[in-house]
């Protein structure tokens, strides 16, 4: 297991060395970026082999600290290499293993690779083809190590450079303005939540005197901690979660994100970036959870809200990378709400059946892209007969997402909502179901407009993706089908995912079957709806739109979340500028700097009057001194 930090070193090493040499090495560097993130998929089997077959009395080369973790009840292995001194504080580089950071390396790496190979047909004859493996494997390392570290100062040092490798890949095709554009909101939005983050880390180490992880989580849980700074600490993290994983009102970044190549999206979406926030309140459960576990009421609220409002505006979009972005939003409001529903297994298994169903998703969605240069799905339509093998792997990526059985995203929205309905009040499982509803919905509508039905004039030299887009879209397609099935138990220790990954009293294998059934009901249901609606024509929704036109403008219009941001921008914001601008120029320059030395140049320029250069000058005033000094001496004898 001590090799775990191999993973993100292999695409660290890699980054650097495809920009010195990418023009000598073979496809400009591509290859050795596969090789690198393939070398950490490699070792993460080895990782995972391992700690199954360990135990907390194992020897593990003694420099570990392995022990059962009194809060997930499994087995945590801890590696610490001391960095340096300052005067008390000891800073050390370390990581964990445990099943969290197992499933989450599982994950970055196996998307992140299949995002790679894709990549390698998708960006083929692009002038920047070396940089952009080079930012994929920087981006790649960043976020693999953000999942090892076990103390938040590494942790906060790679959630830095996963928002440097967004900005960059967001911006790759920076000679368009929407990109510079959008990858600027992207870094100034998450900045914003990343600078709560650190004063909650700031705050944890005045409180424990430490950046370690495993200590914090112990005065929270033993009340070494006072419940006021667990919670300020906890609503604090939540604020770089909730930039990072575009949580209302932080979302407004990830839609724009859109401008950066599409297999980038995947990789955002899936397996780096935006998961990171789901990922952090995971890891720091134990600090949301002490006390009266206020802090999750907070993570309930954001989740349910981001999801149904991400819901609705995936419902209305006409652009089918944003409709994804949306539905991205949307199912990260899932994983909030079900963590702040104490569903912390469900969140994970969510967070991975979306990460694999949402990576063929873009996948998909680069492939059409690619064929056809056309993102509205309005001008799309029968692709199916053009492009088989990319409408079926989407199909089964929005159907998975779209809940129906047997698929995996069907098991893991069930187990999200069990804990809604076990641990929450009515109202919350209520709008839960109505999220998964519309999740079915949008996800069939964009399916049957862009694939199914006539094919649209103009479309018929269009293409299906070539192999090295089509084997990874397959693969993600597998798991998208069959991922569903750890939730089950297997003959064996093996009891489901919550034997495996869960935050107290592990768990095996459990089915609610009011809900199960209601859900996949409500899931058939809106793709036969959409199937009658965008294919069939038999029901209109004029009457309907004619109804709800005013409701419509504000959800076609993002809720004007965008609008409100720049009129504060332009009104508070440039206006406060202006007048910090005017103050530091009048005030603190033209009268504090500036005032002093004008006076001592002043002064000087008045003392110099009298150094002439002329001798009957200086006698003359020799002269008046002596008879000043004479007049003087005269009137104190006198």
């Amino acid at each position: 297991m001590e090799w775990a930090w191999l993973i993100p070193v292999f695409c660290f090493a890699a980054a650097p060395l495809i920009v010195v040499f990418g023009e000598r090495l073979p496809g400009k560097g591509a290859i050795l970026s596969i090789l690198a993130i393939g070398g950490g998929f490699v070792v993460f089997w080895v990782v995972l082999t391992a700690f199954l077959g360990a135990s907390p009395a194992s020897e593990i080369n003694g420099t570990a600290d392995c022990f059962t973790s009194e809060f997930t009840e499994s087995l945590t292995c801890v590696y610490e290499h001391s960095w340096f001194h300052a005067a008390d504080l000891e800073l050390v580089w370390g990581i964990i293993i445990d099943p969290l950071t197992l499933v989450m390396l599982g994950l970055v790496t196996f998307v992140a690779l299949m995002v790679q190979v894709y990549s390698l047909g998708y960006m083929k004859g692009d002038p920047n083809f070396g940089w952009y493996f080079a930012v994929h494997s920087l981006f790649a390392a960043a976020m693999l190590t953000l999942v090892l570290a076990d103390n938040f100062l590494l942790l906060y040092v790679a959630w830095e450079l996963v928002g440097i490798c967004s900005y960059l890949l967001i911006g790759f095709w920076h000679e368009r303005p929407s990109a510079r554009e959008a990858a600027k909101k992207a870094f100034i939005v998450t900045r914003i939540g990343d600078v709560g983050l650190l004063i909650g880390i700031l705050l944890l180490w005045r409180e424990v005197g430490s950046f370690s992880m495993s200590e914090a989580f112990e005065a929270a849980s033993t009340g070494a901690m006072s419940e006021g700074v667990t919670t300020a600490a906890a609503i604090l993290l939540l604020l770089g979660a909730m930039g990072k994983s575009a949580q209302v009102p932080f979302h407004v970044w990830l839609p724009d994100a859109m401008e950066g190549p599409t297999p980038v999206s995947a990789l955002i979406h899936a397996a780096t970036m935006v998961v990171a926030g789901v990922y952090l309140v995971a890891r720091a459960f134990p600090i949301f959870s002490a006390y009266d576990a206020d802090p999750l009421v907070v993570v309930v609220i954001v989740g349910l809200v981001t999801a149904l409002m991400a819901s609705t505006i995936a419902l209305v979009a006409t652009d089918l990378k944003r409709i994804l972005a949306y539905s991205t939003i949307s199912h990260l409001g899932l994983m909030m709400l079900s963590l702040g529903a104490f569903g912390y297994t469900a969140a994970i298994f969510h967070l991975l059946a979306h990460g694999f169903a949402k990576a063929l998703l873009f996948l998909g969605a680069g492939s059409v892209l690619h064929s056809t240069e056309e993102q509205d799905i309005q001008r799309m339509g029968g692709l199916r007969k053009v492009m088989p093998l990319t409408a079926l792997v989407f199909s089964i990526g929005a159907i998975s997402l779209g809940g129906i059985p047997i698929l995996s995203g069907f098991w893991s929205k069930d187990e999200i909502l069990a804990a809604v309905n076990d641990h929450r009040n009515v109202a919350f499982i209520v709008f839960a179901l109505l999220t998964a509803l519309m999740s079915a919905l949008y996800m069939a509508r964009a399916m049957f407009i862009a694939f199914y039905g006539q094919l649209r004039e103009g479309m018929e030299q269009v293409h299906d993706a070539p192999w090295l887009m089509a084997v990874p879209m397959a693969l993600l397609a597998v798991l998208a089908i069959g991922f569903g099935f750890l939730s089950f138990n297997w003959p064996g220790d093996y009891d489901g995912i919550g034997s495996f990954v869960s935050f107290g009293e592990r768990h095996g294998f459990s089915f609610t079957w009011w809900l199960g059934i209601l859900s996949a009901v409500m899931a058939v249901g809106s793709f036969l709806f959409a199937w009658q609606v965008y294919l069939k024509g038999r029901i209109s929704l004029d009457n309907a739109k004619a109804t709800f036109a005013p409701i419509l403008k504000v959800v076609e219009n993002k809720y004007y979340f965008d609008e409100v941001y720049q009129w504060v921008i332009d009104r508070v914001v440039l206006v406060f500028s202006r007048i910090i601008a005017w103050f530091d120029r009048a005030v603190v320059n033209d009268i504090g700097v500036n005032t002093p030395a004008n006076s001592v140049r002043r002064l000087g320029y008045t003392l110099r009057l009298h150094v002439t250069g002329h001798v009957y000058s200086y006698t003359l005033a020799m002269v008046l001194g002596f008879v000043g000094l004479g007049i003087f001496w005269w009137f104190r004898s006198t």
